[in-house]
């Protein structure tokens, strides 16, 4: 059935799912009659950097819900020569922030292509925009004039005042 048909694999962390992931399974895609798409699991990822934002579970339903793969699975282990054995994989595509890391798998005959994700957006600098926009406000909060609050003990009113006018 699956003879003359190219099966390519891809995975990755997939966490806060962005417009370069989108690309690099569209990419992959495009190389695929079967596409097969690896989500890194929580475990797995914190072995090798922070642990992702979102669940495994979220950012494998999200993957999921693509309609590019047709088969997603869990990935639990950056040695993908199991994998590519079991499912008589022809291809793998990651991102080339991993370039030089799985040409191990040249060697039983997979094709490696490293997806040039270049300059922008990633799920690290999502993070740190969104880490470095919540101390600017954090900052900006302890810097602001503090807010009293006047009580009409007979009227039982509230009203706030900035301190210092």
């Amino acid at each position: 059935m699956f003879r003359d048909k190219k099966i390519v694999y891809t995975s990755g962390t997939f966490d806060m799912f962005h417009y370069n992931h989108l690309r690099m399974i569209n990419y992959a895609r495009q190389l695929a009659d079967i596409l097969i798409v690896g989500v890194s699991t929580d475990e797995l990822v914190s072995s090798y950097k922070t642990p992702p934002i979102i669940p495994f579970n979220e950012r494998l339903q999200i993957i999921e819900a693509l309609k590019t793969p047709d088969i997603v699975i869990p990935q639990h282990t950056l040695d993908h020569t199991e994998i590519v054995k079991k499912l008589n994989i022809d291809a793998f595509v990651v991102g080339d922030d991993w370039y030089g890391k799985y040409d191990y798998l040249k060697e039983i005959d997979v094709q490696v292509f490293y997806f040039p994700y270049g300059t922008g957006v990633s799920s690290s600098s999502l993070k740190k925009t969104i880490y470095d926009s919540y101390e600017k406000n954090l900052q900006e909060e302890r810097q602001a004039k503090p807010v009293t609050v006047k009580v009409d003990a007979e009227l039982n009113n509230y009203s706030s005042v900035n301190s210092g006018e």
